[in-house]
């Protein structure tokens, strides 16, 4: 159980049977009354934000998360298949379950499942992966690095937006977290 005074950005509780991670939080102290706590909540497992208002003193329960750390394997008919790391147990996600993280799995990365009451619920990819441009429009002579964008697909077939000088077979540096080129990896 939490109390309101412990709360912080990233925190996992659940209300109503229900995982939320805080995405912010107030304390308020009015003049007459009781002192209460203003948050923003994510629900875990569709992604909605919500406000909610906790009076100080009220205890909020802890979610009954964990992180486990695994390696992606290959898809199929099933879905994505994944071993973990600790005991080579395999675990298979469907699309909608990975969401837009599979768009950046390639075999053997190594990303993090969260569970919620042993039910995944979400993944974490690395920060920043490497992908070889397959597809794009040709680089054209005078194009410059701080010009316009334009569209490439990547290995994983997720389509991002490159600088005109990015030509296929080149790799990329992509941040997963905004779907955004960073830079151009030297080989």
């Amino acid at each position: 159980m939490y109390a309101t005074n412990q709360f912080r950005k990233g925190l996992k509780v659940e209300i109503e049977g229900i995982p939320y991670e805080i995405i912010d939080f107030q304390h308020v102290s009015p003049g007459k009354g009781r002192a209460f706590t203003r948050t923003k909540l994510k629900n875990m497992l569709n992604q909605n934000v919500i406000e909610r208002t906790i009076t100080s003193g009220d205890k909020v329960d802890r979610a009954n998360t964990e992180q486990i750390e695994v390696q992606y394997l290959y898809k199929d008919a099933d879905g994505y298949t994944f071993m973990n790391q600790s005991n080579y147990e395999q675990v298979v996600l469907s699309p909608p379950q990975l969401g837009d993280a599979k768009d950046f799995l390639q075999e053997n990365c190594v990303i993090q499942i969260m569970f919620f009451n042993e039910r995944p619920i979400g993944v974490e990819l690395p920060t920043f992966v490497s992908l070889k441009v397959i597809e794009t429009d040709p680089a054209f002579k005078g194009d410059t690095v701080t010009g316009g964008t334009k569209p490439a697909r990547v290995e994983t077939g997720a389509t991002i937006q490159v600088p005109y000088h990015i030509k296929e077979g080149d790799t990329l540096k992509i941040d997963t977290r905004d779907y955004k080129y960073v830079e151009k990896v030297s080989k």
